[in-house]
């Protein structure tokens, strides 16, 4: 069956979870708190990278206690508050909020940019965020079953795909990057150094955690750790949302995998437009190298 995207300002959404008015009210009326800490990704940035920083943020919030991990599901630790029911929790959740989104810049709450909140963003190599997007959208009942990798692929260099140009929306927000209140990591760099990251993302956060509690913090983040985590994965969403028989929510979380799908025409093309897209940005990430 054809898939009804919603519509906001010109940008598709999954239409299970996303409404105009849950997406305009989310850009126009959402009153971000000073404490509010956000967690953005465009999707799919790693295992998913949104899942993984929630996991992160959440153990960290709890200074390394798995508890709170281990019996709430992520999306109602971190509301995905431009969505219809995390818009609903996030309005009634107690601060200090963590909360989540795939915003791009433009369109995230207008009143962030009067606040001191803290933005934490995470992205990717995105030829492998063409690939865990892909298979993503096999499953995902509220995306369209991509006709071919191929295809999928061209849509993605034209920002066609379901919230809109991945360039765009790195190159949104990372006009951000000085700011004191914001901050960037990939996640190549997760991968290679967890713990240092964590520590970093302690001293952005103003947690003072001890070493004990940082080495609960990876330990319980890690991907063995969260696959067998009920509370972090997929297998909680009804059939008619996430079709478990067409693959694994948390698939492989590997770095380099596009290396398995890309023609070498493919890359060429891919290498081309980026190189372009990517032109002024002045920033070079792991996998520029």
């Amino acid at each position: 069956m054809p898939v009804h995207y919603v519509t906001y300002e010109g940008i598709k959404f999954p239409p299970a979870y996303n409404s105009e008015h849950s997406l305009s009210f989310a850009h126009n009326e959402f009153l971000v708190r000073d404490d509010d800490i956000f967690n953005v990704t465009y999707p799919k940035s790693g295992m998913r990278g949104t899942v993984w920083m929630t996991e992160i943020l959440s153990l960290i919030h709890s200074h390394g206690c798995p508890g709170w991990s281990q019996t709430v599901l992520n999306s109602d630790r971190m509301p995905w508050f431009s969505t219809r029911l995390g818009l609903e929790s996030a309005l009634s959740y107690p601060p200090p909020r963590l909360l989540t989104c795939h915003l791009p810049r433009h369109i995230f709450p207008k009143s962030f940019s009067r606040s001191s909140a803290k933005v934490i963003y995470t992205l990717r190599d995105p030829r492998d965020v063409v690939v865990s997007y892909y298979y993503f959208s096999k499953m995902c009942n509220s995306y369209e079953d991509p006709t071919s990798f191929e295809q999928f692929l061209r849509d993605f260099l034209n920002g066609e795909l379901p919230h809109g140009s991945w360039f765009e929306h790195v190159r949104g927000w990372m006009e951000m990057k000085d700011k004191d209140n914001f901050f960037f990591i990939t996640y190549e760099e997760l991968k290679q150094d967890l713990c240092g990251s964590v520590r970093r993302l302690c001293q952005f956060l103003g947690q003072d955690l001890d070493d004990e509690a940082i080495s609960s913090v990876v330990q319980n983040a890690s991907f063995t750790a969260m696959r067998e985590n009920p509370m972090c994965s997929s297998i909680l969403l009804p059939a008619d949302i996430m079709d478990q028989t067409k693959g694994q929510f948390l698939r492989k979380g590997i770095c380099g995998d596009w290396e398995n799908h890309f023609t070498v025409v493919q890359s060429e093309t891919f290498d081309k437009i980026y190189r372009d897209r990517m032109r002024g940005l002045n920033m070079t990430f792991p996998w520029d190298r």
